[in-house]
Parts: structure tokens; sequence; C-alpha cells
């Protein structure tokens, strides 16, 4: 059977949960290496947050257009050091030059002005040319305030999650978010983007599709393990990993399709149009959704196994599966089992269990049976 054969069926084929040491490793990978380069390396915090100046200007001149090289070589003359950042706006001829740098003293601003209008001639002349000051605080109380509705927000996932499902996959979906942000926030800081007010408002927006994929997952996992513990078919491991499988592919899915528009953004705000803070918000939801797809999948629900698994009901519910199956292989192979003290009410709770599986199956895959419309005649009738 073929891979993507394999995907479709979501019939257990991928042991996701089997392998979830590695998954643990991988991840752990991952964190550590966020929190190394957050805490080394820190980040790349735009004048939104450190405060300084800005100075736009059309990209049309009257010798052609002005690029952003130009730009910064007049900059790095008139003030004596480099900008900040230097991006360009816009198309046609709404195209804007955007410099942003540490604030400039009122002279150094104005050696700025002259020297742009007299080596670059941008159309309008030098009135064409604005400045203003932005300072720190509006940056930081943009912090304060996302970090406040972060806060909100996993009190709320905990809530549902505890509610809706149960503790132990509250714990597994806060988890997997912690990861997320994490992993999002250190990548962010190892490419070394300016981190803008768009930046932290992206990373709220992830924590929602993170969440997403993981109530579908573990609603499944819910519904597969609905009376576990009175069978003898699977653990709770297997019908977990069960789970993962059955939403492999809609998880894909959803994933694609949700990248897809995040990859437009990109190729089209930053490369056609040259919007340079539409790469700020893109990569953060690009990095943001997939690091929610496969926490959901290869995190949350491996770790899920884990802590039910620390509740003796469900470890000695493993354990008669464990055993039926070496009775079973022992009677097949015609050896005695070791021990026949066994209920044999768990052959016959299996038994149950696979004439329900047969049923619902059947029931899913026979077409129904158009209904008769009121009114019209049913069969032949007989001639007299």
């Amino acid at each position: 059977m073929s891979v993507f054969s394999r995907l479709y069926s979501g019939t257990g084929a991928f042991d996701v949960v089997g392998r979830r040491k590695a998954w643990y490793v991988t991840f752990g990978v991952l964190v550590l290496i966020s929190v190394l380069s957050i805490a080394i390396r820190g980040f790349n915090l735009g004048i939104d947050f450190t405060g300084g100046s800005q100075i736009q200007l059309p990209a049309a001149g009257v010798n052609g257009t002005i690029t952003t090289e130009q730009v910064e070589q007049v900059y790095r003359s008139a003030v004596g050091e480099d900008p900040a950042t230097v991006q360009s706006a816009g198309v046609g001829d709404s195209a804007t030059i955007i410099i942003r740098s540490e604030s400039l003293e009122p002279a150094q601003l104005a050696a700025l002005k002259d020297g742009l209008n007299a080596q670059l001639q941008p159309v309008g002349g030098e009135q064409v040319i604005s400045d203003s000051a932005v300072s720190g605080t509006w940056g930081g109380e943009i912090t304060r305030q996302a970090l406040i509705a972060l806060g909100v927000f996993l009190v709320l996932v905990t809530l549902f999650l505890a509610l809706y499902f149960e503790r132990s996959m509250a714990i597994a979906a806060l988890v997997a978010l912690v990861h997320d942000v994490v992993v999002t926030a250190g990548i962010y800081s190892l490419v070394g983007f300016e981190v803008t007010p768009s930046t932290v408002i992206g990373l709220l927006t992830i924590l929602g599709f993170s969440l997403y994929d993981t109530v579908v997952v573990f609603d499944k996992v819910k519904e597969n393990t609905r009376g576990l513990l009175q069978l003898t078919r699977r653990t709770y491991g297997e019908q977990a990993n069960l789970a993962v499988n059955q939403t492999l592919m809609r998880s894909i899915n959803t994933s694609l399709i949700a990248v897809l528009p995040v990859i437009g953004l990109m190729v089209v705000g930053v490369g056609l149009l040259g919007v340079g803070t539409l790469a700020d918000l893109a990569l953060v939801q690009l990095v943001g959704i997939i690091a929610g797809a496969l926490s959901s999948l290869l995190l949350a629900t491996p770790l899920l196994v884990d802590l039910k698994m620390r509740d003796p009901r469900f470890r000695k519910q493993a354990e008669r599966v464990m055993a039926r199956r070496a009775r079973a292989a022992a009677t097949r192979s015609g050896e005695a089992p070791e021990s026949a003290d066994l209920d044999t009410t768990d052959d016959e709770a299996v038994a149950r269990e696979l004439r329900r599986e047969r049923a619902l199956a059947a029931a899913a895959s026979s077409p129904r049976r158009a209904q008769p419309q009121p009114g019209r005649p049913q069969g032949k009738r007989r001639r007299r």
C-alpha cells in the first residue's frame, strides 16, 4: 500500500504514538534552540518598540525611480551612520520609500532632507519629504496588551478544554500551544526579521489555528476511547494513534489551505508590492501554522497518552489487552496459556465490538433507498 493510500485510509498504518519518545526529543531540541536564540541573539525590535525617527518620500524622482540603495547612501553621507531600515512600499505613482532610524537631532534631520532633495530630486520637491517621531511607549503598550490577551486566551482555552474534554487533554493542548509560541518566536529571532506590532498580532492569530487542529484530533480520540475500559481489543494509546491517523489527512489539507494564502501574501505583498511590513506578518503566520499542525499531531496526542496511562484504570485495561492477545496467540499455536484466570466476558466484549463495527461499516457503505413520495403509487397495480 502506497503512502497516499495509507494517508487516505486512516487505518492506523502510521505509528505516531508508538514513536513518541522520538517526537519528544525532536520538539525538545526545537524548543531548546529557540530559547537559546531568544536569550543570546534576542529580537530585532523595530522603532515602534525602541523609538526613533521615520522619514518618507515618493519613489518617483525627476531623473527616474529612486531606489532604496540611493536613499541609504544619502542617509549615510548626511547622518554619518546606517539607517535602521529602508523599505519601499506601494507601486506605480503611489510608491514611497520609508526610512526608519534612531532618533535624529533637528540639525541631522534638516541635513538629511536637504540631501535627499538635492541628490535624488523627488517629484514635488522638499515639501513632499515628511518626517515623524515614533515613541517607543506605543510599541510597549501594544506588547503589554498582547500579553494580557495571551493570558486571557490561555485561561479561556484551559477552561474550555477541561469542561468539554478533560483535564489531561487541557494540559496536553496547553503544552502544544506553548511550544508553538516559543518555536515561532525562536525562528523569528534566528532569522532576524524586525519585530513590529504586526508581528505581535500575527503571533496571537496562530494560537487559534493550533487550538483548532488540536481540538479536531482530541475530539476523535474522545470518540474512539468511549467505553474503552470495558473492552479489551485495543489500548488507549492504540485508539489515540488510530484517531491521529483518521484525522491526519484532514490536518494536512487544512494546513495546506491555510499556508497557501500566507505564501501568496509573501510573494505578492513583499515581492511585487514591496511592502516590507507584510513580510513580518507572513513569516510569523507561516511558521505558526506549520508548528501548530505538527504539534497537534505529534506532540499533543502522544503527551495525552502518557498522561492518561498514569491512571491505574487504563494501565489495568492495557494489561488485560496484552493478556488476551497472549492467550489468543497461545491458542493459535496450540500451546496452553500460562494462566486461565481471565474473564471470558473479555472475549464476549470483543465479539460485540467487532459486530458493532461491522454493522456500522455496512450501514455506511450501503446506499440509501429513496423514500417514497406521498401521492405516488408504489409497485405495479394488478390488472382486473
